[in-house]
């Protein structure tokens, strides 16, 4: 959603979910499938290939998140490279890589990014008239 008059920015958003949470995002991009596909999306390799196989968006992939996935994600926001986080994470299990999932979040605090961490989040974020402007 934009502001009539305004050009919508493309903007470069980062799509994430631990496994518990992939369905849900999943969902949540099919739903919003219009919308995001006017923009530049960057996921996790999981994230990804799961987006690009049930919804068939154009997806820029990074690392797994345990492998350096989280941690690429960081960098693209502490460095501005990414405009918006959705990440949907696990909030009841352990995950092996929990440092690099608090320093994602950390950032995107930091830097002042856009950041929706579960779906009814993400709906706002996206249906906002600020979005892409």
């Amino acid at each position: 959603m934009h502001h009539p008059g305004r050009p919508m920015r493309r903007l470069r958003i980062i799509l994430i979910a631990h496994d518990g949470k992939k369905t849900d995002l999943v969902e949540w991009a099919r739903f919003n499938a219009g919308t995001l596909s006017r923009h530049e999306l960057i996921a996790t390799a999981a994230t990804g290939d799961a987006i690009r196989e049930s919804v068939g968006l154009e997806v820029r992939m990074l690392l797994h998140g345990p492998a350096g996935g989280d941690a690429q994600a960081g960098a693209l926001i502490a460095t501005g490279a990414a405009d918006v986080l959705v990440f949907f994470w696990e909030p009841l299990e352990v995950q092996p890589h929990d440092v690099d999932v608090k320093a994602l979040l950390r950032l995107s605090v930091l830097h002042n990014v856009p950041t929706a961490c579960n779906r009814a989040t993400a709906d706002y974020l996206i249906s906002s008239p600020l979005f892409g402007t």
